[in-house]
């Protein structure tokens, strides 16, 4: 299996436009026949395949990871090293499909290796019980990547996720420990909430959310795009859907229990980026 290397130190000149002029004929030709192809009217109704970007960690060594990701039934568009002076690898082509994400849903979109680029990051996970610490430059070089597939694909930031945001009852990856708040503040990256919104939740829901029916919290984690059946009941998809939700928003306790915390933090974000 043939592996590309990509330089993030002159990130942006390496492709060419995604959307480049088109005009002119060309002509196929087969065994059938030949036909001319005009290219010199361009449809307004299109978007691109790239409209989500999935960050996973791949529990497993670099070496490991690039033998998984190259030889199996698995694979990912990049992989960030481990080893700082390593490039970032470039596995499958942005225009097809890598076998990252599995059954996965967000909002209305299902079955995310359709519609998304996957990054995987060389880390040891929680294998061993614990999750382990990602490395500075590895946070560098993820957000110099997800810039520039973000920019080139126009992605919105609603759509930078994690694999256990789409896939909450099998995934943990990223893990608590990926840091999406720096992300944001850093690089203007992914989702983060407004604090002082986030403390008027936390005053008003303070005495109200213990009184509060599980069906209206199922109702706003799946607003924000979780897939979570409203089923009434603390059920066990509920507090897998509200770990993961902790992992990314609320890294510091991520018990699967609705604290008031936890829910203000869901409520400011709701009304940040799904006002609708």
């Amino acid at each position: 299996t043939e592996i590309y290397t990509l330089s993030l130190h002159d990130a942006l000149p390496i492709y060419p436009n995604p959307n480049p002029v088109r005009s002119g004929n060309q002509t196929i030709r087969n065994s059938i026949g030949n036909i001319t192809i005009n290219s010199d009217y361009t449809s307004e109704g299109q978007n691109y395949r790239q409209r989500f970007i999935i960050l996973h960690y791949t529990a497993i060594g670099k070496e490991g990871s690039l033998k998984t990701l190259t030889k199996e039934e698995v694979s990912a568009h990049y992989l960030v090293s481990d080893q700082k002076n390593d490039p970032v690898y470039y596995l499958v082509d942005e225009s097809k499909r890598a076998w990252h994400a599995g059954a996965s849903e967000w909002k209305t979109t299902k079955n995310l290796n359709d519609s998304s680029v996957g990054i995987e990051i060389v880390n040891g996970g929680d294998v061993s019980g614990t999750f382990v610490p990602y490395k500075d430059f590895q946070i560098k070089e993820v957000a110099v990547l997800v810039k520039y597939l973000a920019d080139k694909y126009e992605i919105p930031a609603t759509n930078i996720l994690g694999h256990s945001d789409i896939a909450p009852q099998r995934k943990s990856d990223p893990g608590p420990l990926f840091p999406w708040k720096e992300l944001y503040t850093k690089y203007n990256i992914g989702m983060w909430y407004d604090n002082d919104t986030k403390n008027n939740y936390e005053r008003e829901y303070s005495t109200k959310l213990s009184m509060m029916p599980v069906s209206e919290i199922q109702r706003e984690l799946n607003k924000f795009g979780y897939g979570i059946s409203i089923t009434g009941t603390w059920d066990k998809q509920t507090k897998n859907v509200i770990k993961v939700f902790q992992h990314h928003f609320r890294p510091s306790n991520y018990s699967g229990e609705m604290d008031v915390e936890t829910f203000a933090i869901l409520k400011a974000l709701n009304e940040k980026y799904n006002k609708k």
